[in-house]
């Protein structure tokens, strides 16, 4: 028979476990928009209007989904915002104004996957630094 302070404990590794998991798949989805931003832009041609379709809308997605994460920081949130606004300006923009507002998403990109990295690894941090009772 588990005591109460057994079934907390278990709430909260369960609870853990969820937050964990949760900035696991948003890293990963982070890290597959720059990924995709980025091999856009390294295409022989650059990024097309079409390229720029595509990645707003898996921004849009990987946005939406920080906002609903629940370990997601509200810097990760933001900067997936802008990254979204970027590759949005692209699709409005040509030439120069073109290449910056894609140039600009790869940066916010990048620094989105940064900042989520970041999120993991100080809850893994503070996971490891709590010791069980």
């Amino acid at each position: 028979m588990e005591t109460q302070s057994g079934q907390s404990s278990s709430l909260r590794m369960g609870a853990h476990t969820k937050v964990k998991d949760a900035l696991d798949h948003l890293r990963g989805a982070a890290q597959e928009l720059h990924g995709a931003i980025s091999d856009a832009v390294a295409k022989r041609g650059g990024a097309t209007k079409a390229d720029l379709e595509v990645l707003g809308q898996k921004a849009k997605a990987v946005h939406e989904s920080a906002k609903g994460s629940i370990g997601a920081q509200k810097e990760v949130v933001a900067q997936l915002a802008a990254t979204q606004k970027h590759l949005a300006e692209g699709l409005k923009a040509s030439g120069h104004a073109f290449e910056t507002s894609i140039r600009q998403a790869l940066a916010d990109a990048r620094a989105s996957v940064q900042k989520v990295s970041e999120a993991v690894a100080a809850k893994r941090s503070a996971a490891s630094t709590k010791t069980p009772k």
